[in-house]
């Protein structure tokens, strides 16, 4: 069954509540949101690498993995980073507030912040909206996807369902990113949600496994940001377990299914960002090389900006292949097709209408497909092409 994608109304799996309101820190839109389960949830939680971490991001990695949160807070506008300990008790302050209105312990509420590093809390402007929030919940996610944006463009949402041995259950995923964007993680936040029974460790592991598989595979700008965090929260409230390998199977396809589909579309609403470009490498001899090689790609400015300009400027592809470790053996070897257009074979040139390879460039999917034709392993990753609104955008950021 395939993704459903930024549907008009984005169901929720069974037992969860969401909502977003504008509590007064942005000035047009959405800037608070809570997403929470009427029951306790299996939570786990993967979290940005850069050692400069914001405050509710320590927070979380305190918290989880658990087996009895009840919501997540998110505030946009601020990202409670670099703020001190004012910023760690705000952090808390914004915990305290939920779970006074739910009646649950602060320990049960995940918390998330976006926005401008550096800038404290309008902790006072989010508790007195907090009830408003809980009283706004609803079944869908669309209010909640709104609410959690910076720089975006558009809201993210991904959702399905899937069969397993002993019944239907749902995913449904969130998630927000436009700049700073280069995982392991990037100033993106990710929300998952299922009504699954998961255990603590599954749902560990499968996060880990599917973040790997989407998240960890994007890029926009190669800034790695202080905030970065992807959620997983299982309620079990379809009583539907995984039984046995095939139940695993299938449900670890579709969260892969639905990550990706997230991701992807963080790639192609970076800042400024007119095309998703696409790098598929297959037949290296390491699966280090083959990972390297095509974040290497989608993160290069001289590739990015000859894919926004709609150049079939090989060279630059060539090159950074070979910066990043793929040796001139597999190089010589290798078949470089852009648009499906072979470019590049058996070390050298082909020749090709470079016209008709730009007319294949003005879509707004680019394919980059590599052949190393030196081993069985393989490799994709996403990123977007660079333009002058990037650096317009990035500019006037924070006045």
């Amino acid at each position: 069954m395939s993704v459903e994608s930024n549907m008009n109304v984005t169901r929720l799996p069974l037992g969860f509540r969401a909502s977003g309101i504008n509590c007064g820190v942005r000035r047009y839109r959405p800037d608070l949101a809570l997403i929470y389960s009427e029951g306790p949830c299996v939570a786990a939680g993967v979290f940005t690498l850069n050692e400069c971490k914001a405050a509710p991001v320590v927070y979380c990695q305190s918290v989880v993995p658990s087996h009895s949160v009840r919501a997540i807070v998110t505030n946009s506008g601020q990202a409670n980073a670099a703020t001190g300990p004012e910023g760690v008790e705000n952090n808390l302050k914004m915990a305290e507030g939920v779970a006074k209105e739910l009646g649950c312990l602060p320990t049960q509420v995940l918390t998330a912040s976006t926005g401008v590093i550096g800038q404290q809390l309008a902790i006072q402007k989010i508790l007195y909206a907090v009830p408003e929030l809980v009283r706004r919940s609803t079944n869908d996610a669309d209010l909640f996807s709104l609410a959690i944006l910076t720089t975006d463009l558009v809201p993210k949402t991904a959702s399905k369902e899937v069969n397993l041995s002993t019944g239907r259950v749902r995913i449904t995923g969130v998630c927000k990113g436009s700049g700073m964007i280069h995982p392991n993680m990037a100033t993106m936040l990710g929300y998952i949600f299922t009504d699954v029974v998961l255990s603590p460790e599954l749902a560990q592991k499968y996060l880990k496994r599917a973040v790997d598989l989407s998240f960890n595979r994007i890029s926009v700008d190669g800034d790695c940001s202080t905030n970065d965090t992807v959620f997983l929260l299982a309620n079990g409230a379809s009583q539907v377990d995984i039984k046995h390998a095939q139940d695993e199977e299938i449900f670890f396809r579709a969260l892969v299914d639905v990550s990706q589909a997230l991701a992807k579309k963080i790639a192609i609403d970076g800042e400024g960002a007119t095309k998703l470009i696409e790098v598929t490498l297959t037949g290296s001899s390491a699966q280090e090389i083959a990972d390297k090689a095509t974040r290497g790609i989608t993160v290069s400015p001289l590739i990015k900006t000859a894919i926004h300009g709609e150049d079939p400027n090989w060279g630059r592809i060539l090159a950074r292949l070979g910066a990043e470790g793929v040796p001139a053996t597999a190089i010589e070897k290798m078949v470089l097709r852009i648009q499906g257009q072979v470019l590049f074979e058996n070390g050298r040139p082909t020749s090709f209408d470079r016209s008709h390879v730009r007319d294949l460039l003005k879509s707004n999917v680019v394919r980059i497909e590599i052949e190393l034709n030196s081993g069985e392993f393989e490799s994709v990753a996403w990123g977007c092409d660079l333009s002058k609104k990037y650096v317009e955008i990035n500019t006037e950021y924070t006045t």
